[in-house]
Order: structure tokens, then sequence, then C-alpha cells
């Protein structure tokens, strides 16, 4: 590994301010690094190597560099925010290829705080489905390269993994952040409902998709938030100890959770009473309506960002996908399923800080070209395995993804932290504390 690719954004950015390492130094390792591994994984739809070393140039000659949060950390930016300069492609053949002629908000916060966008990271098309593949190419687990990296924002997730960018954007519309951070040993956070400015395809699908980071740490992964959100998400100070509800069931009736996942949640369990949480088994009360209100909101997002494009252009599996959607548009809009299920589920959180459970059902799928096969054979896979994310994308409130374990094959296991509104710090300081007590390998060993 070169020098700095895989060092974390908080030790690169403090090395950068204090002029112990250029920018153009820190991203010519990264991109040396891309140009070595990332045939092997596919995270990157475009490079941008010309681009970023000027860009760090520039980051080297302001004024407020040592200001500066992110000052010389590479980031990669999923294919489906405005990058100035950049055409995103949202990993289709049917989307205008012109270049974006402004950043996206959350790029250009991240650029103000001195981050070098070096490049755009491959998404299934429309950043439908939670595998990552389509006419851009497959994006492999870099833990274990049979798999696939999860999706939607799958590239942004191996590109950190196999450290060719501390960092990544992504966006988590039902689980696109925590489905490839748990296949790929990551910590992300969704944010809850207006926390990080959306502006997600038309619409945000209803208010569910938020934008996030993607880090190897809880220390990167505060930092890289509180850029995109414009505040400050500190430790809580003084806190008591939290209530955290232990939950090992599917939300989604006939949908099993595989053994792995639910040993992390109990092992994740066991060290976190021993600092004096309280733990206890309980479940939250999901609807038996639960998989149809999902289906129902999952298909009408993707009617909502087909609309116009040209359907010979689309994959089969996406043009069914929004077929089935136009159906349920009249009845999505209004949001009446949503408010049910969030005043459903608060007394619940009323009584509890957090909802541990696992992150994922099961292990990804194989990589493969997904995107050749039928729509039912990918949406029987993609509930399978990731049943446990989309609900809180409904409710709006936050989630986050953490490595704990590992999978039989040696790839990373991980869980989920769930907070009322408003309560990012607190699911920071729970992850923070399991990365204490079972700290992960950060980097992918794909060298």
């Amino acid at each position: 590994m070169t020098d700095w690719a895989g060092r974390t954004a908080a030790e690169t950015a403090a090395a950068v301010r204090e002029k112990r390492v250029t920018p153009r130094e820190v991203v010519a390792g990264h991109l040396e690094r891309i140009a070595r591994l990332d045939g092997r994984i596919g995270a990157f739809r475009k490079v941008r190597a010309d681009a970023a070393l000027a860009e760090a140039d520039e980051v080297a000659a302001r004024a407020d560099l040592a200001e500066l949060p992110l000052a010389g950390v590479p980031v990669a930016v999923k294919d489906n925010l405005a990058v100035r300069g950049e055409a995103h492609l949202d990993g289709s053949a049917a989307t205008p290829d012109a270049p974006a002629d402004a950043d996206h908000v959350t790029v250009a916060r991240l650029r103000a705080a001195g981050a070098v966008v070096i490049g755009l990271t491959n998404v299934p098309e429309l950043c439908v489905f939670g595998t990552t593949e389509g006419v851009h190419g497959i994006t492999r687990n870099p833990w274990d390269t049979a798999r696939n990296a999860g999706g939607s924002s799958g590239g942004s997730a191996a590109a950190v993994a196999a450290g060719l960018a501390p960092i990544a954007l992504g966006n988590d519309g039902m689980g696109s952040l925590r489905i490839p951070a748990a296949n790929c040993g990551l910590v992300t956070i969704k944010p809850g409902f207006g926390v990080v400015p959306a502006g997600i395809g038309n619409g945000d699908w209803f208010g569910m998709s938020e934008n996030g980071p993607l880090a190897t740490t809880v220390e990167d992964v505060r930092l890289m938030l509180s850029v995109l959100a414009d505040k400050k998400f500190e430790s809580p100070q003084n806190r008591s100890p939290y209530t955290i509800a232990v939950s090992v069931r599917s939300p989604l009736a006939g949908v099993s959770v595989t053994r792995p996942y639910t040993n992390a949640v109990r092992e994740a369990a066991a060290l976190l009473a021993g600092t004096g949480h309280q733990l206890r088994p309980a479940e939250p009360p999901y609807p038996m309506s639960l998989g149809v209100t999902s289906l129902r909101h999952w298909t009408a997002g993707t009617a909502v960002d087909a609309a116009g494009l040209d359907p010979a252009l689309l994959a089969r599996r996406t043009r069914v996908h929004a077929a089935v959607g136009h159906r349920f548009l009249g009845s999505v809009r209004g949001g009446e399923s949503r408010e049910r299920l969030r005043a459903r589920l608060t007394p619940f959180f009323a009584e509890h800080d957090v909802v541990l459970t696992p992150a994922l059902a099961r292990r990804s799928p194989r990589a493969a070209p997904w995107h050749e096969r039928g729509w039912l054979r990918n949406l029987l896979v993609n509930t399978s395995y990731s049943p446990l994310t989309p609900p809180w994308n409904l409710t709006g409130w936050p989630a986050m993804s953490v490595p704990f374990g590992t999978l039989p094959s040696g790839a990373p296991c991980a869980v989920q932290l769930v907070g009322r509104p408003d309560s990012e710090a607190v699911l920071l300081e729970v992850a923070r504390q399991l990365e204490t007590l079972r700290p992960w390998q950060r980097t992918a060993p794909v060298d």
C-alpha cells in the first residue's frame, strides 16, 4: 500500500494541514492504487485523474488550508449526484451524458471543506437494487471478489473498503448505504430526514432517500457527516446508560435471518451490556403490511425516476420495476402509510433509546450480471438478504451499519443501530463504543 492510501480521512487531513504531506501526494497515491487494483473490483465508473490532481493543487494553495476539516482528502462520489463538469449517469444507458454545470450541495460542502473528488462510483441502474452491476460493469466486494459489493452505493463502498479512497459519498433510499457498508466492512449512517440535504433523483423517493458518508472508522463518519450536515455531531456529555432493544427477527414475514448475523447482534449486546447500558430483548411492532408498504414505495420511486427516459435503453428489471410502481403512485404520494408506521413505532422508541439489529439477513449474492436476469428473481434475492433496512427509510429515522465480527467466509459481518429522530450523535457514540470493544480490520487485503 502506498504511504497515504489506506490512512483515515482524519489522519490525512491533519497531515495536510500541518504540511507533512501535500494534497497532490495524497491524491497521486490513491490514483496509483486505483490504477493497480480497480480492474479487479469495479468500484469506479470514472476516475478523475487529471482533474483530481488539479483540484489537489488548488486545495494546497488555499489561504485557509490550516482550517479545512477534510484538507486534501480524496472522496469518491456516487454516480447519481452532480459533480461540476461531469455527467452523472445513474448506472444507465438511458440517462443523458451532459456534464453538470454545478456541484450537488453535498459535493460542494465536501469541496469547501478541502476534499478532492477523485472519481464517480458505480451504481445499479437508477440506483434501484441492492446489488451493483449493469452497463458499466459489476462491482465486487473487495473482501470476497466472488460476491457482489451490494447496492446501490456499491461502488462507493468498494472504493473505501479497498483503500482506493478514505471516504465516499453515497445515499440510501431502502438501505443503499447500509447494505454495501455491511458487505464491505464499513461504517455508515443514514441520517434522519432533513439532517443532510437530499436532492436525489426526482423527489428523493418521496423523502425516503438520504445522502450520507461511508468510511472505515466512526471518527471519519462523524467528521464527514458534520461537513455534509453543516453541524457538529459530538459525543453526548454526561449521558446516562442507554436503553437498547435487542432485536434479531426479520421485519418481513417469511424471511429469516441467518445465524452469523443473529450471533453478531447477541455478541454486540453482551459487550454493550458490560459497559453499563441496559440491554433487553425487544422486537419493534412491525406491521404485517410492512412488506407491501416497502414494495409500493420502492417501485413507485423508480417509476418517478424512470419517467422521461427511453424504455428501450433501460434494463428489463428496471422497466418492470417502474411499471409496477406506476400502479402505486397515487397511494404512495399521500404518505399515509408511512405516517401510520411512524405512529405504530413511536411508542417503542419512547421506551428504547437505540435498537440493535442485524444489518443483513445473509451475505450478498454472487457477483453476476443480475441486470440481465428477471425482475422477480432480483426482487426475491434483494428481499431475502436485506429485509432489515427499509423500515427506517419509511419512518425517516436515522440508522447505522457497523462492522462486527466476520462471516464463515472471512468477509465482514455487521450490525445495525437505529434511533429516534435527531439521535445521530447517540448512534455514533454507541458505534464508537462497539469499535473500541471489538475493533475491525479497516481495509480489505486486496494487494
